[in-house]
């Protein structure tokens, strides 16, 4: 069983429209936008980071947002919801405030003990806030909620498959333990990890598969610390079949990804070097950063990719 694993480092999905995407986690949720920069392999598509004031691994929502991009179809095989942690109390202020919002999909009940809100993003994306008492990460101040109402970071993510054994066997290989059930859902936890511990499967046999699209998870990091436990990793997956793909420089982290038993695509992510590697943390995602490959489509890119703000 692994142990370099420290929970989740970041979620990516996919949006239809950038502006209105970057308003509903800014404005809306109140998180920081800690980095403007555009995709590897479609560099006239924005990559937007959204996290705490730092960017914290475990508080990290990533988005691409292709223009046109038509709607993903939920289902088995994916990341169902993307769930973030929140004070005890602060349910209620999160319902009207989203209400307000006119946020769509709100619905409150209780799982696992915990009091949790579902919400809708922009696309239809699964989000949930959950109230965790424990947590005692520092959240972003400046994002328009009171500090003590604020985002922690993230809670967990929950899978959705036909068939969760395999992938709760990878979980436990990569250092999960299962902690709890509750009807067709199995909770499993990491110890030691970062705040964002927790790995749901909920398990639906006769559920159609996900179709990838604007409101899709394209993919959930886990964290390292740095290079070498992430090599550890890669080696011990591979000896034990999986296919994973070399180490990738994604300037703010290191990647390595391989697809899961059900179907789901996971990345294992390094801390270092971070995101103010290119910029001071005052002024963390203001200036579109642009790749070294791609930075002589800076003049073309800044007069085509849509504004994000007035």
């Amino acid at each position: 069983m692994l142990d370099q694993i420290k929970g989740l480092h970041h979620v990516t999905s996919m949006a239809s429209d950038a502006r209105q995407n970057n308003e509903f986690f800014t404005k809306k949720l109140g998180l920081r936008r800690v980095k403007k920069t555009v995709n590897f392999d479609a560099p006239d598509v924005y990559h937007l980071y959204y996290a705490d004031e730092v960017g914290t691994p475990g508080s990290v929502m990533t988005y691409f947002p292709f223009p046109n991009i038509g709607k993903g179809r939920h289902g088995v095989g994916e990341v169902g919801t993307t769930v973030y942690s929140v004070p005890e109390g602060t349910v209620g202020y999160w319902e009207k405030r989203l209400a307000d919002e006119g946020v769509a999909g709100l619905s409150r009940d209780e799982t696992f003990g915990e009091k949790r809100l579902a919400f809708a993003g922009p696309d239809g994306d699964g989000f949930a806030l959950v109230e965790d008492k424990s947590d005692m990460r520092a959240p972003w101040l400046k994002g328009g909620v009171p500090s003590d109402e604020a985002i922690r970071g993230f809670h967990s993510v929950s899978l959705r498959l036909r068939d969760g054994g395999a992938t709760e066997e990878l979980l436990k290989f990569m250092g999960y333990d299962e902690v709890d059930t509750s009807g067709n859902v199995r909770r499993l936890a990491v110890k030691g990890g970062n705040g964002a511990d927790v790995v749901d499967i909920e398990t639906l046999p006769g559920a159609g598969f996900a179709d990838l699209g604007a409101g899709s998870v394209h993919h959930v990091a886990f964290a390292v610390e740095n290079r070498a436990k992430q090599l550890e990793v890669r080696k011990a997956l591979m000896d034990t079949g999986y296919q994973v793909t070399p180490v990738i420089d994604r300037d703010y982290f290191w990647a390595i990804y391989f697809r899961t038993p059900g179907g789901v695509l996971f990345e294992v992510a390094t801390n270092e070097p971070g995101f103010d590697r290119d910029e001071d943390t005052a002024h963390l995602g203001e200036a579109l950063k642009l790749p070294s490959q791609h930075q002589h489509l800076r003049p073309y890119l800044e007069q085509h990719l849509q504004k994000l703000e007035d």
